[in-house]
């Protein structure tokens, strides 16, 4: 800011008979000098404040994200079903020799990539996906791991809105737990319960024991497998994968079983199959 000089006149200039300036004069032009440095001192001192509060090195305002932080409370099941219900799809799975088969997937990357149980589409030959808002997709195998029971899926078609879940965090016996699945065909079907144990071994008829699986006791049945397993923040822990019957009723008792999500995502390829929900 340039600040506008009082000069005094150029006595060259003055006629050479001009009275000397009075006192008073003097005293004037004193205090226009005074004033001036005092306003160019404020205005100084407003552009640094200014500048200051607008540094582009400041931290910027921070919005909360859609997942509560550690620090946020629990959330309730039905806002867990909320949060998590565009995120979980419909696998319709037909050509396999067993008639149409249905199971569960959940959306597990902003690409559309689909998490799911293996044995869910295991030898289909048509796979097709029905999203939240009623968007159906024809869709293929990319990944499989047999040995885990866990594959994931390319929809040829995305939904207008594609809302990936939140994959991560762990479990520990006693915690809350959600489940969101297409049990015998219905939709959509959210149930809860808690986590019962850890580091299960599952015996199969064919491909080995799968180890390390979650057991939990929110209600799963066929249909369920793929879907995901969710704690009280709404992230995804675990695919759902088996239930425990020792009838041969094929219907949940109490006891089912989950694959942990670092090791669904882990899975390589592998042999083997998992008797299907």
């Amino acid at each position: 800011m340039e600040m506008e000089v009082l000069r005094s006149p150029d006595p060259e200039q003055a006629p050479p008979d001009a009275p000397a300036p009075s006192r008073k004069k003097s005293d004037l032009r004193r205090k226009l000098l005074i004033g001036a440095v005092a306003v160019w001192a404020v205005a100084i001192t407003a552009v640094v404040l200014l500048r200051d509060g607008s540094d582009p090195e400041s931290p910027a305002r921070t919005l909360p994200s859609a997942t509560p932080s550690a620090s946020d409370g629990p959330l309730a099941v039905p806002q867990v079903y909320q949060a998590l219900r565009p995120s979980v799809v419909l696998i319709k799975a037909t050509g396999s020799g067993a008639g149409a088969d249905t199971g569960t997937g959940v959306i597990a990357n902003a690409d559309g990539t689909v998490l799911t149980a293996f044995h869910v589409v295991e030898g289909a030959k048509s796979i097709t996906i029905a999203y939240a808002d009623g968007t159906e997709s024809p869709a293929e195998v990319v990944t499989s791991s047999p040995a885990q029971d866990i594959a994931t899926l390319r929809p040829a078609k995305l939904p207008e809105t594609l809302v990936p879940a939140v994959l991560g965090g762990g479990a520990a016996i006693g915690d809350d737990v959600v489940a969101i699945g297409n049990p015998l065909g219905l939709t959509a079907t959210t149930t809860s319960g808690v986590v019962s144990g850890l580091d299960r071994t599952l015996s199969r008829d064919r491909g080995g024991d799968i180890a390390g699986l979650i057991q939990f006791d929110a209600a799963v049945n066929p249909g369920s497998s793929g879907g995901p397993l969710l704690n009280d923040r709404g992230q995804v822990i675990g695919i759902v994968v088996a239930l425990a019957n020792p009838t041969d009723d094929g219907t949940f008792i109490g006891i089912g079983f989950a694959v942990p999500i670092g090791a669904a995502l882990g899975a390589g390829e592998g042999d083997g199959s998992n008797p299907p929900l």
